[in-house]
């Protein structure tokens, strides 16, 4: 039996509704994603979600190739998505599925113009390699908390200052 791995959380409360904060989450998930996260062989042009279960979760490079990071399993707009993470300790796709770790964002409105994005990534023992993915995650570069105040910055770009 393989031993559990803590997962990975994250918080962020934005000035904007809940729609909205799906919305830029999962549709602009490019524009706010760090580009150095990622695994293909060239630079990054963008970052897809694509919105809909057995949706792929994938980058594509400035040359057009496309590498692929997991699916979308489910896709609740505009309270919750999970996704897989399908890259192992060796920094590659792994396609199945059983190798997968997963990815869920619950969106919750704090009120008419505010809403707290809630992050957990969890499974790593699914991975191979999957200790040192969460550590790489956890601690190489902030974790969700990381990616989440990159998620914000872009809301902060488009509506004003956000709550921590």
């Amino acid at each position: 039996m393989t031993t559990p791995i803590p997962p990975i959380e994250g918080k962020t409360t934005v000035d904007i509704g809940r729609d909205r904060a799906f919305t830029l989450f999962t549709g602009s998930i490019g524009s706010w994603w760090p580009r150095q996260y990622h695994i293909g062989a060239a630079e990054v042009a963008d970052i897809v979600l694509e919105p809909h279960e057995g949706g792929r979760w994938f980058e594509r490079g400035v040359d057009g190739s496309e590498c692929d990071w997991g699916r979308v399993l489910t896709w609740e707009a505009p309270e919750r998505v999970v996704f897989t993470w399908q890259i192992g300790g060796d920094w590659q796709f792994d396609p199945d599925p059983i190798h997968a770790s997963e990815i869920e964002v619950r969106f919750h409105a704090d009120g008419p113009e505010q809403t707290t994005i809630e992050v957990e990534h969890r499974h790593f023992e699914r991975l191979p390699g999957g200790e040192s993915v969460h550590g790489a995650i956890e601690y190489g570069g902030g974790g969700w908390i990381a990616l989440l105040a990159a998620y914000s910055g872009l809301v902060t770009s488009e509506t004003g200052p956000t709550r921590p």
